[in-house]
C-alpha cells in the first residue's frame, strides 16, 4: 500500500529554489518574493486521488490529479505554461513527468518519518524542499 500523504505540511528547508525558478524563466522580483515566503502544503488523499494545495501569503496553488491518469495543467500564477502531466507511483514515491516548453521538468514527493520531501526538476536544475508535518 502506498504512503499516506494526507495532512498539513510546513516548509522547513529549500535548496536551489531560486535556481529552479530561474530555469522556469521567472522574473527577478517574483523570484525574490517566492524564495522569502513560508509555504504550507495541505494534502488530501483518497487512494490514488490527490488534492495538493500550496498556500502562502503571496499566492496559492491547487493541483488535483489521479495517479496513472494524464492531465493538462495550466501553471497559472507560477510560470503560466500549459503542460501535460502524468503522476505514477515509484514504490512509495509520487513521480510526475511534465511535458511542455521546458526539458526534464517534473517532481517527486515522498515521506520519511514526519517529513514530506519535494524534488523539483527543470532542465539541469534540481531543487529539494523539505516540509514537516503539522497535523
Amino acid at each position: 500500500m502506498p504512503a499516506d500523504f494526507s495532512g498539513k505540511w510546513i516548509l522547513e528547508t529549500s535548496e536551489k529554489f531560486e535556481e529552479y525558478l530561474k530555469a522556469l524563466n521567472i522574473d527577478f522580483a517574483t523570484r525574490k518574493i517566492a524564495i522569502s515566503l513560508s509555504q504550507t502544503k495541505v494534502v488530501a488523499q483518497d487512494g490514488d486521488k490527490f488534492d495538493f494545495k500550496t498556500l502562502s501569503t503571496f499566492r496559492n496553488y491547487e493541483l488535483a490529479f489521479t495517479v496513472g491518469v494524464e492531465f493538462d495543467e495550466h501553471t497559472k500564477g507560477l510560470d503560466n505554461r500549459n503542460i501535460k502531466c502524468l503522476v505514477n507511483w515509484d514504490g512509495d514515491k509520487l513521480v510526475c513527468s511534465q511535458k511542455g516548453e521546458k526539458a526534464n521538468r517534473g517532481w517527486k514527493h515522498w515521506i520519511e518519518g514526519d517529513k514530506l520531501y519535494l524534488e523539483l526538476t527543470c532542465e539541469d536544475v534540481l531543487c529539494l524542499q523539505v516540509f514537516k508535518r503539522k497535523e
